[in-house]
């Protein structure tokens, strides 16, 4: 969905620093943390409070140059331009994009900068996880279905979770595959 030229005005005002927009800072920070559950460790939770409390500039920063925990923070920031610029980070690994991928979270528009990219798309968790994630775009899911093993294509046709137009032609595959032997 195209932005306002209004809206484009804001963003580029709060990237440049220049907005002047006054937010009281109890809203931009997070109260005391609930203490971290079982199993969870700490300083995750700490990293995620810290990247939250952070503005839109330290935020493109970290998403072009920090770690992988970072990462797989900003990739779910509520600033598409954050989500996308993880994206563009040189140190995102396969398996990264993968997980990425099969998160039913994760922004239908993401998933279509993943599908363009080549280098990504070689990787079968990537292809696989295109094809499997609901929010993926329909002629992005069913261009991944031809690239799959048989395996995958038989638990797409029984899947719930993908849309009726990926299981029906995951259907017409195994069908074809069928009549051919």
């Amino acid at each position: 969905m195209p932005e306002t030229p209004e809206v484009e005005a804001v963003v580029a005002a709060v990237e440049a620093g220049t907005d002047g927009i006054a937010v009281p800072e109890a809203l931009l920070r997070e109260e005391a943390a609930a203490p971290a559950a079982e199993g969870e460790e700490p300083r995750a939770r700490s990293l995620y409070a810290e990247i939250v409390q952070m503005g839109v500039p330290e935020k493109i920063k970290l998403a072009l140059r920090g770690n992988r925990d970072a990462r797989m923070i900003l990739v779910h920031d509520t600033n598409r331009v954050i989500r996308r610029l993880v994206l563009q980070n040189p140190r995102i690994t396969d398996a990264e994009v993968a997980a990425i991928t099969r998160n039913k979270n994760a922004d239908d528009e993401l998933l279509r900068l993943i599908a363009e990219r080549r280098d990504w798309v070689r990787f079968y968790g990537v292809r696989l996880g295109l094809a499997t994630n609901p929010k993926t775009p329909l002629a992005i899911a069913l261009r991944q279905l031809a690239t799959l093993n048989q395996r995958d294509i038989q638990q797409l046709a029984k899947s719930r979770n993908v849309p009726s137009a990926v299981a029906t032609q995951a259907r017409r595959m195994l069908a074809t595959q069928g009549a051919r032997r």
